[in-house]
């Protein structure tokens, strides 16, 4: 990841282009100096992480005692760094320099398995 980049609930990042320029990643309706010159459509990047049995087993009695369930933060974070990442990738198929207004959801899809998107609306920037 670029200095800046998206991690751990921050919401702006940089990150290079296959042609070499930046895509902006932000959750407001604007990149700072710029003025965005077309709306291209929703990027989104979603992952589906699972838990494993010996990591229930360990967390299980780590909750027992209270406290931070550490392996399951990281599950989580992990995850939305590769929704970002698949976000990413999605405007820059499409042509954009930016997404704008990008938001996180997570939700339990089966019993042990949450699935994590993220998504936002693909600009050009001038």
């Amino acid at each position: 990841m670029l200095p800046g980049s998206l991690s751990n609930g921050d919401m702006s990042a940089e990150t290079q282009r296959t042609d070499g320029s930046l895509v902006a990643v932000v959750n407001t309706e604007t990149v700072p100096d710029h003025e965005i010159t077309a709306a291209l459509g929703i990027a989104r990047g979603n992952v589906v992480r699972a838990r494993n049995v010996g990591r229930d087993i360990t967390q299980g009695l780590r909750n027992l005692a209270g406290g931070e369930l550490k392996a399951y933060s990281t599950l989580l974070a992990d995850a939305r760094d590769q929704a970002i990442e698949r976000m990413e990738a999605d405007a820059v198929a499409m042509g954009a320099d930016a997404v704008v207004n990008v938001r996180m959801e997570t939700s339990e899809i089966t019993q042990g398995g949450s699935e994590v998107i993220a998504y936002g609306t693909a600009v050009r920037l001038d």
